[in-house]
């Protein structure tokens, strides 16, 4: 991060990406059977949350387009701007997901598709649980991550330096069963991004519903 520049490294990384991440990823068909998983479960006109809401494709305006009122949450301020841009008919904000307040069981359903894994474990325990709360009981909650078993690990991703934590499959969905979601449908793939830096990359779908009562 250069002097002087307080953003959030997340936002740092992914405000030079753009677009870019875009091509990247939004051809993944695990990703888009993940959506299509949870637009069976959604009653007409939900209420869903999509944190790290990136470019706004393919996630924000899938649900949108279903007829979901979309709030899409990211903390780089290019993402979002290209967001409102892309996907007029859902909302988007500028805020970390760590700091923004949630009123509980505010939302039908909320998804974090690869957007916890510049938090560290403890960030990402809180913030699973937070969207936990936010989600109606019975609503749904969908996460997706790397499932490697790595804290705070210097990488470089499509160009840009990070530092990545994540945990392993069994590891995550415990995470997600202590913050009181059911897990209902688990799905793990391998994804090859469309960039010329990219490796084939293990992915973790969890399909869970908040817990009654």
């Amino acid at each position: 991060m250069a002097e002087g520049d307080h953003r959030a490294p997340a936002a740092v990384a992914f405000d030079a990406l753009g677009l870019e991440y875009e091509k990247a990823f939004a051809a993944s068909e695990p990703h888009r059977a993940s959506l299509g998983r949870l637009l069976e479960g959604l009653a007409p006109g939900s209420r869903v949350l999509d944190v790290g809401s990136g470019t706004g494709r393919p996630t924000a305006q899938t649900l949108a387009e279903a007829g979901h009122r979309v709030l899409g949450v990211d903390v780089s301020p290019v993402m979002v701007d290209l967001a409102a841009r892309q996907v007029p008919g859902a909302r988007f904000r500028l805020a970390d997901i760590r700091e923004l307040p949630l009123d509980d069981d505010s939302f039908d359903a909320a998804c974090a598709y690869f957007s916890l894994l510049q938090m560290t474990r403890a960030e990402q325990a809180a913030v699973v649980a937070k969207l936990a709360r936010a989600v109606r009981p019975g609503g749904f909650v969908v996460l997706a991550t790397v499932p490697l078993d790595v804290e705070d690990v210097q990488g470089v991703f499509m160009g840009q330096p990070v530092r990545v934590t994540s945990f392993a499959a069994e590891a995550f969905t415990a995470l997600a069963s202590g913050a009181g979601l059911t897990v209902l449908d688990e799905q793990r793939a391998v994804f090859t991004p469309a960039h010329p830096d990219a490796v084939p990359e293990p992915h973790l779908f969890l399909h869970c519903r908040r817990d009654a009562g």
